[in-house]
């Protein structure tokens, strides 16, 4: 039998996470059973939308042994992405401004937090003696949201958190603007019991907050009213029950979030590679307009906003233009893009012609937040 210590090397995980920027790292199992069955009546309802993707992989998703196989232990981590002052309500209420979810303002996450898993995965290996080293089906490998990996039920289950009600994780010290990632091991680490309670209790505000009303129900979210995903995940043209309620939110959507009281807790980033480029955290919309295609691509060049592609982020400013205030440079502005870039960014741009056109038909909005309760 091998006298190898794994409580101190666990000791010595969490201590190597926390000097490689991330705010805190926990331990779980692999089971997700109870997980897998929640999964599968969110995907029967199709609340997934065209993110055909969280269907696919069979049960790879839910059981870690069947991605990696081998896999005894998941690491999770979380790193901190608010930056310090974005002035988020005051851009969300000046309808000339453009909203970009503040987890995209700065670099791609992925790539960042990968190299620190992987980083930590060699510092593990560093002090394995021979017989516990990754050979064969032995191994650690790094995930950041680039596989079928249920990272916020590993993440809960780990202790970093509680599932709220708008499902995502919650912690009581550092709210939900935070980055998850996972190492996948083979190694037989002591599991942290530290789950941290579901501390939600009464309180809704995140539900009634969603200007697309995207929560049937507590701790369920039908991505296809989200603005996030109508946002950024779906191609084709945004219904126009949505057009509306979307306001001037660009890329993603951050109003669950923003409402929560626990965030009052959250703590800016550190890391300056999630800091805002480009005065992104405070455009105007017009401004982003008339972005070229290659300004488009130099602009967000290792920024997530860059998988949306330069139609659909014409595609979304085009609503947030129909939802501004009526001006004649808007107008001229929409009106010189139309027949340049295909039927999609067209069919949004004649929506926000008739908008700015017709000002006051437009149901009054407001946002729904409690300047209180952001940061």
């Amino acid at each position: 039998m091998s006298s190898f210590d794994f409580h101190q090397l666990a000791r010595d995980i969490k201590r190597w996470g926390r000097e490689l920027g991330f705010q805190q790292v926990g331990i779980t199992d692999v089971e997700l059973s109870e997980q897998e069955q929640k999964l599968k009546q969110w995907l029967a309802k199709g609340y997934h939308g065209e993110m055909l993707w969280l269907g696919e992989h069979g049960n790879k998703r839910s059981r870690p042994t069947e991605l990696v196989p081998g896999t005894a232990r998941v690491i999770s981590v979380r790193m901190d992405y608010l930056p310090g002052d974005t002035a988020q309500i005051k851009v969300l209420k000046d309808a000339d401004k453009a909203y970009v979810s503040r987890y995209a303002l700065g670099r791609d996450y992925h790539k960042l937090i990968r190299k620190r898993l992987a980083a930590l995965a060699k510092q593990i290996e560093a002090v394995l003696p021979e017989e516990f080293k990754p050979k064969g089906e032995r191994q650690m490998r790094p995930f950041v949201d680039s596989a079928p990996v249920m990272e916020r039920p590993l993440a809960d289950k780990a202790g970093l958190g509680w599932t709220g009600k708008h499902t995502l994780i919650l912690n009581d010290s550092a709210g939900s603007w935070f980055f998850l990632g996972e190492l996948f091991t083979y190694l037989p680490l002591p599991i942290d019991k530290s789950e941290q309670p579901n501390r939600c209790g009464e309180c809704t505000a995140c539900l009634k907050v969603c200007p697309t009303d995207a929560f049937p129900e507590p701790y369920t979210l039908d991505a296809r009213r989200c603005i996030s995903y109508l946002t950024i995940e779906l191609k084709g043209a945004i219904p126009e029950e949505f057009r509306e309620p979307i306001g001037n939110r660009v890329f993603g959507c951050d109003d669950c979030q923003a409402i929560c009281p626990w965030n009052k807790y959250a703590k800016p980033t550190c890391e300056t590679d999630f800091l805002p480029r480009h005065g992104l955290d405070n455009s105007d919309l017009l401004t982003l307009f008339k972005w070229s295609e290659a300004e488009f691509l130099k602009n967000t060049e290792g920024s997530a906003i860059r998988r949306v592609g330069y139609e659909r982020w014409l595609r979304n400013l085009a609503i947030g233009l129909g939802n501004a205030p009526s001006r004649p440079d808007i107008i001229d502005a929409l009106q010189q893009r139309l027949g340049q870039h295909g039927e999609l960014v067209d069919e949004h741009i004649e929506w926000a012609l008739a908008q700015q056109a017709h000002p006051n038909r437009r149901r009054k909005r407001k946002i729904k937040h409690r300047e209180a309760n952001t940061r």
